[in-house]
């Protein structure tokens, strides 16, 4: 799980306003009055889901993309859904 949080780049997830500072373990805003978690919660809420490579996980809340793609370099497929309009639009890719 440390690989994959080391391998996923967290400063492409946050704003360019922050970047200098996107590997520090705080969280950051993104749009729509949400935030990006910090490194810690990420790798506790995906070491708690204990995660094998194959396993299905629904994400609801995308938010920056951040936790599905380290879900995914983990090995899950990955469902992720997102209400605001806005962050859908900036992270489906």
């Amino acid at each position: 799980m440390i690989k994959a949080l080391l391998k996923v780049p967290r400063h492409v997830f946050i704003d360019s306003d922050f970047e200098s500072y996107a590997y520090l373990d705080k969280a950051f805003p993104i749009d729509s009055n949400q935030t990006i978690s910090q490194p810690y919660t990420v790798a506790f809420q995906t070491e708690i889901l204990d995660v094998k490579k194959g396993h299905k996980v629904l994400e609801i809340g995308s938010g920056s993309g951040y936790q599905a793609c380290v879900l995914e370099e983990v090995g899950a497929k990955v469902f992720s859904i997102e209400r605001q309009r806005k962050l859908y639009h900036k992270t489906k890719e």
